[in-house]
């Protein structure tokens, strides 16, 4: 398993698994990241330049967020160069997924430095971009037996049982030197579907679709 190098800028959020002295950064950082509490399973989303708030990473039970492995390194929206190949880094999720020993994920900036297992992956492949490989996975924290010695009963009773994360509304917040075929490109797999997204969002963007402003929030698809 080879170690991916760090093209992020000091201010740049990265995402990484390891597995004991290997790490393993995603090469394009998730639009939106999910993180589904143990107290009354209440959910944050995390949109990219936006406010975070995370508490203890005890407290959190799983992690949820989507991306893709790109062919092409393209710096608009890769973090790391040279770019790993998709099918070797799928490869290398299949064995954490498989693994038995908990990995650490860490979000840089933010609160979220937890052990975890991989337990749910899911990917795809899309038409017309040949090599892209799409993913979305699922991370449980882990914690030692031994942590939990007061109120364990109550956990255990408790652990069967699951509330979906609520669903809502997909958005970008345009930064300097995007375009909408670029933002279609990382969001929807296709530098074509800009039309899709300017459709959603002509009221915010005006009646010229190339003068998009940093920090206006687009609606996905």
């Amino acid at each position: 398993m080879s170690v991916l190098k760090d093209e992020a800028g000091p201010n740049e959020m990265t995402f990484t698994l390891k597995d004991g002295s290997t790490s393993f950064q995603f090469p394009v950082n998730p639009e939106e990241v999910n993180i589904s509490r143990s107290k009354g399973y209440e959910t944050i989303q995390m949109l990219e330049h936006g406010e975070f708030d995370f508490a203890q990473g005890e407290k959190v039970k799983e992690i949820t967020f989507s991306s893709f492995f790109p062919k092409e390194y393209d710096e608009a929206y890769c973090m790391v160069s040279p770019v790993p190949d998709p099918r070797v880094a799928m490869n290398i999720l299949n064995t954490f997924l498989i693994s038995k020993k908990p990995l650490r994920f860490i979000i840089s900036g933010t609160g979220v430095n937890v052990p975890v297992f991989l337990i749910s992956l899911n990917s795809s492949f899309r038409g017309g971009e040949t090599g892209d490989i799409y993913f979305d996975l699922t991370l449980r924290t882990w914690r030692d037996s031994k942590v939990e010695k007061v109120g364990s009963g109550a956990a255990a009773s408790k652990s069967g049982s699951r509330t979906d994360l609520k669903k809502t509304s997909k958005t970008y917040t345009v930064k300097a030197g995007d375009s909408l075929s670029k933002i279609a490109k990382l969001e929807l797999g296709s530098s074509s579907k800009w039309n899709e997204i300017y459709k959603l969002n002509a009221k915010i963007i005006g009646s010229d679709p190339n003068r998009i402003k940093p920090g206006q929030k687009l609606v996905m698809p």
